[in-house]
């Protein structure tokens, strides 16, 4: 078997899209094309299901897909062996890190920025995404998650726990009745993620404090709701380490309204032994170690104090 075809499979399974696979490969997306019929033609099965979105892996594809990446590992150890490449260092390759909205862009994109500067040779695809993203439909080679993975064969940690509080605009609060219980939350708007849309349940909060008849605003986008509490519409309930670094905004019933979620990591079990897997998952797991202090900012007062 043909180990560019194999390749060609790999990049297409990892990106989703001819066109992304072709970028990656450097060719056209009509050569990745022919490679895959090739393949699927040796394989007598197909490999991907064509959709509007992109290709997804059969469950053929799924099956081919840790030999694929075990033989990829296997090449790179040859290569990494050659004298011309005596010199050549640290983890190569393409890995997809999925992670929530806000979590994924104001901690870790900017520290995953700087392992790919460390690492010339690695790539990394960050999937800051309102959704959850799956490991079975091989969407991301890393998930991290707020909810703990119960199917499949998955490697899972607690990567760390985050806060969340109740926060309104300054101005806001000032035009408006103070809030001292939660029975003052009546005369307030609120700002929130759409129901049918939500994604998890551990993001439900508002109805723990004060249910409201009606929302001022709603979106699927933290960014958009934190836009929103920003421009004076409502209180919404947001992460800490977004709204603790903005000093327009304030915390509204800072004993009672505050809520802890965790965040789960998980690979797939067959992946444990590639080198760039490896290199992120400690990576991820270091720089959220460095960014305790702002995923739960009551803790490192209470430790200060």
């Amino acid at each position: 078997m043909d180990w560019d075809n194999l390749r060609y499979f790999l990049e297409l399974a990892r990106t989703g899209t001819l066109a992304a696979a072709a970028r990656r490969t450097g060719v056209d997306h009509t050569t990745v094309a022919r490679r895959i019929q090739v393949l699927e033609k040796q394989m007598a099965a197909p490999l991907f299901a064509r959709e509007a979105a992109g290709h997804r892996l059969t469950e053929t594809g799924r099956h081919l897909l840790p030999a694929a990446e075990a033989m990829e590992a296997a090449v790179l150890g040859v290569e990494r062996a050659s004298p011309a490449n005596a010199t050549a260092a640290g983890p190569s390759g393409l890995v997809r890190v999925g992670a929530t909205e806000g979590f994924g862009t104001l901690i870790l994109a900017p520290h995953l920025a700087r392992l790919t500067q460390r690492h010339p040779h690695l790539s990394i695809d960050l999937l800051a995404l309102p959704r959850m993203l799956h490991l079975s439909r091989r969407e991301a080679d890393i998930v991290i998650s707020l909810e703990r993975p119960k199917r499949g064969s998955v490697i899972v940690t607690k990567l760390a726990d985050y806060q969340l509080c109740l926060y309104g605009q300054r101005e806001y609060l000032a035009r408006r009745p103070l809030v001292t219980q939660r029975e003052d939350l009546r005369h307030h708007d609120f700002i929130s993620y759409v129901d049918d849309l939500l994604f998890t349940k551990e993001l439900q909060f508002i109805d723990q404090l004060y249910p409201p008849e009606r929302f001022a605003f709603r979106s699927t986008s933290i960014t958009a709701q934190y836009e929103a509490v920003r421009a004076g519409a409502g209180l919404a309930v947001l992460p800490a380490f977004l709204a603790d670094r903005d000093p327009i905004l304030a915390r509204v019933l800072p004993t009672e309204a505050e809520f802890t979620r965790t965040f789960w990591m998980s690979m797939p079990a067959e992946s444990k032994h590639l080198a760039r897997m490896q290199a992120v998952w400690g990576f991820l797991k270091e720089t959220v170690r460095d960014e305790a202090n702002q995923l739960v900012p009551n803790l490192a007062r209470q430790s200060s104090a």
